[in-house]
Order: structure tokens, then C-alpha cells, then sequence
């Protein structure tokens, strides 16, 4: 049985694309197909299900799957605890993030992250709907929210902490709220999803239903909607951290700080088997951000 033709079959179970499997494999559409044909006749059972669209696993294939990723690992391992081998980050990592954070956070940094592994290449896609991975073709996804998925795993990149902001001017006119319960005689800007502010107080867990004439979708507008004397608004300080620094936006509540659990997260799917080209990635940016991001400074 050959072990590129097993580690074929594990690219197509994630990316559900023999073309897109075998591009990052360096193997031509008709050689890949070629390739999945011959370790299925070895087997003498079909793995894969082939449409105009996509391809799936079968059965067989999905029972297959954990026992060809536990040889790899086996492989893999053996050749690592002699030195041999190449490990070097190769093909194309494909990668989805929410708009805002990969502006700022994600894009300065892929020049450096290229540098590094001239043997890799990147392909971001910035949305901030939450994607089918294994749908999209996608290796890794970072996300900011919650995690329900448990068919996914999730390395946690760095802390997202939330404040509650408001612009000087905004404050000039309006006052400063003096505690959370106050948010209900002011005009708030809500980011859509988050309905509610979660503070902590010296009386346990308060919840704010915040109320307010506008309603936006991206952080980075929310956050300038704030800047502009709209309201007050919930942000990351990985998005506030800038307009924090001139003084555009500065912090209230100080007193109840946002109860929260989010983290940046990068999830991949549950597969034993992790690409060097996936570990690479999530260790570059685990280093890059930090215990303590550099927004936080």
C-alpha cells in the first residue's frame, strides 16, 4: 500500500476535492484520480463518492480514514525520531478568517509568514459568516466566537479581551455612565449577534440588553460609529487598541469589566493527522500574538 496514496485519501476526506487534494500534493487532476483508483482496487473496496460537485467518503472510506492517519502518523514519527525526511511546510494553506481581524492582524504579518516558508502559499478568505470548513475546502478557520462545534478542534491563539467604549465627545454631551444599569438611558451601537452586555459586579453576573438606534455587522464600523459620537459601543480592544492610543475612543465602565469567554481561536477538523503546513501556521501565530497581544500593550 502506498503511503502518498494514503496521504492523498486523507486531503480529499478534509478538502472533499481531488483536484484541490492533489494540487497541494503537486499531482495533476488525472494522476490523483489515478492514484485514489489504485488504493482502492489494493483494498478492493470504494472509498470515495464521485459527483460533478464534490466527492464524499463512503462507509468503507470513513471507517478507513482514522486507520490511514494512524499509519501516517506512524511513518511520520518514525522518520522524525531519526532525522529523516522532509517536514518543510509545502502547497497552499487555505484559510478563512472574520474581516476585521485578518485587516488588521492577519495581513501584516503574511509577508513574514511567506518569508519564512518559501514553500507555502497562503489563500485568506475574509468573511464574517462562520463557514463549513470540510465544505469550503478549508485548513484552518480563526474565529472569535464561541466554539459549538465539536467535530472541530480548536488551538487557542490569544486572548480576545472586550471593553466598552465611547468617544470624548460623545461623553461631553451625554456623560459618562457610572455603572452598567446607566447603559439604559444612553444610545448604544450594537454589533450584531451580541445582543446583550455580561458585566461583572460586585453583586455577581449583571446582564445589559443595550438598546440603541444602530445595528452593524462588522466590528471595524461599529467601532467607528463609536469614534464618530454615535454611542457606546462593546469592542475587542484588537480593534479599539489604535483609536484608543490618540484618544479618538476611551474606556468606560472601568469598574465592570465585560464578562466574557471569547479567545482567537484557530480550528481545524477533527483529523489525527495535522499537515505540517497547518501546524506551521497556528505555531507562527501562537508566537506572533502572544500571551500578551501587542494591541494590549
Amino acid at each position: 500500500m502506498n503511503n502518498e496514496h494514503l496521504r492523498l485519501f486523507v486531503r480529499i476526506a478534509v478538502t472533499q476535492n481531488i483536484s484541490m487534494a492533489g494540487n497541494e500534493l503537486g499531482l495533476s487532476p488525472p494522476v490523483a484520480s489515478m492514484h485514489i483508483n489504485k488504493l482502492e482496487e489494493a483494498l478492493g473496496v470504494k472509498l470515495i463518492h464521485r459527483t460533478t460537485r464534490k466527492v464524499s467518503l463512503t462507509e468503507e472510506g470513513r471507517e478507513f480514514l482514522p486507520h490511514a492517519e494512524d499509519v501516517l502518523n506512524a511513518v511520520d514519527s518514525a522518520k522524525a525520531s531519526v532525522g529523516a525526511g522532509s517536514f518543510t511546510p509545502q502547497g497552499t494553506i487555505r484559510v478563512t478568517a472574520p474581516s476585521s481581524f485578518a485587516r488588521m492582524h492577519i495581513v501584516p504579518a503574511l509577508k513574514a509568514f511567506v518569508e519564512k516558508y518559501p514553500e507555502l502559499k497562503v489563500d485568506l478568505r475574509q468573511s464574517d459568516s462562520i463557514v463549513d470548513m470540510v465544505e469550503g475546502g478549508f485548513d484552518i478557520a480563526i474565529r472569535n466566537a464561541s466554539l459549538n462545534d465539536s467535530t472541530l478542534v480548536a488551538r487557542k491563539l490569544t486572548r480576545d479581551h472586550r471593553i466598552i467604549c465611547a468617544s470624548p465627545e460623545y461623553i461631553k454631551e451625554y456623560g459618562e455612565p457610572s455603572t452598567p444599569q446607566d447603559l439604559l438611558n444612553h444610545q448604544c451601537i450594537n454589533l450584531i449577534g451580541i445582543d446583550s452586555w455580561l458585566f461583572n459586579t460586585p453583586e455577581g453576573l449583571k446582564k445589559i440588553k443595550a438598546k440603541g438606534a444602530i445595528r452593524i455587522d462588522n466590528g471595524e464600523s461599529t467601532r467607528d460609529a463609536c469614534i464618530d459620537g454615535a454611542g457606546l459601543t462593546l469592542c475587542s480592544i484588537w480593534c479599539a487598541y489604535k483609536a484608543l492610543k490618540k484618544g479618538q475612543l476611551v474606556q468606560v465602565l472601568k469598574d465592570y469589566p465585560v464578562e466574557s469567554d471569547t479567545a482567537i481561536w484557530a480550528v481545524y477538523p477533527s483529523s489525527r493527522l495535522l499537515a505540517p503546513k497547518v501546524r506551521a501556521f497556528i505555531d507562527y501565530f501562537k508566537e506572533y500574538y502572544g500571551d500578551k497581544p501587542y494591541w494590549e500593550e
